[in-house]
């Protein structure tokens, strides 16, 4: 019994030992004493090779997808693919054209007669002349709706009026003061009156939202300031009830005009015949 704990303590300090020394390791080399190694300029050359082959193939399938966009568009669709625009009722060749991209740079999904087209790469989203581009959906094969990846998150367009630059400018307003409001609810007043600051130049017509302004600076002191944007807020107020009286003024007119013609004219057919 003794000799076997005696074995097992000097099986324990052994392998305590070999535990403190050093360990050689004998990696394969990368190369050897005589080793020629290849030629850096000729491997660049044949990436450049590569690289050329494969733009020219891009190039040539874009070219194909263009030739097939153009014989199907016209009007609108024309005018917008060569500038370089997305807009209502292309379908996904003219998408293409008009964002200068190919099949390659799309994941398409199909549902029954919808299509769904976003970017294959989240690192290369496909663009055209407005901005970037986060989605695009076709049904019965043209575009009905598309999205803008935008800084205050996704602008869609799925109307004619949504696409001009007045309703760029509405929408990236409203986005800005939801962010205000957030930052209001929160406390953190300053970063509401930055948020609602940039949307005044975006929509400085919008009177609620000088209101806003307006009773955040009376918040944080500063009068002079307030007084200006709540006078602002008072005359659009006020040019905002002209407006919408002088057009129900309108309309009454026109209403008043169309009984009097209609008074004659049934008055006409009423009276007896001599």
């Amino acid at each position: 019994m003794r000799t076997r704990t005696l074995t097992v303590v000097a099986c324990l300090a052994l392998a305590a030992v070999a535990a403190c020394a050093s360990r050689r390791v004998r990696e394969r080399p990368i190369s050897v004493n005589g080793d020629k190694m290849p030629n850096p300029d000729s491997i660049a050359a044949s990436y450049a090779v590569r690289g050329e082959a494969e733009r020219a193939r891009l190039a040539a399938r874009r070219d194909s997808i263009a030739a097939v966009a153009a014989a199907s568009c016209s009007g609108e669709t024309c005018a917008a693919m060569t500038r370089g625009e997305v807009v209502l009722g292309m379908n996904d060749a003219q998408v293409m054209t008009a964002t200068r991209t190919s099949a390659d740079a799309w994941s398409v999904r199909r549902a029954g007669t919808a299509t769904v087209m976003v970017a294959a790469r989240p690192q290369f989203q496909p663009r055209d002349a407005t901005g970037e581009l986060a989605m695009v959906q076709l049904v019965d094969g043209r575009v009905t709706t598309y999205a803008y990846r935008e800084p205050q998150g996704l602008r869609v367009v799925s109307a004619g009026a949504d696409a001009t630059d007045a309703a760029r400018a509405r929408a990236q307003a409203a986005s800005l003061i939801r962010e205000g409001d957030d930052f209001n609810a929160a406390g953190r007043r300053a970063e509401a009156l930055d948020r609602y600051d940039r949307a005044l130049l975006l929509d400085g017509d919008n009177p609620m939202l000088q209101y806003k302004v307006a009773t955040l600076l009376d918040l944080q002191l500063r009068p002079q300031e307030a007084l200006m944007r709540y006078q602002r807020f008072v005359q659009q107020i006020r040019l905002q009830e002209i407006q919408a009286s002088g057009e129900a003024a309108a309309k009454q007119a026109e209403a008043i005009a169309m009984a009097q013609q209609r008074i004659v004219i049934l008055q006409q057919k009423a009276a007896p015949s001599p």
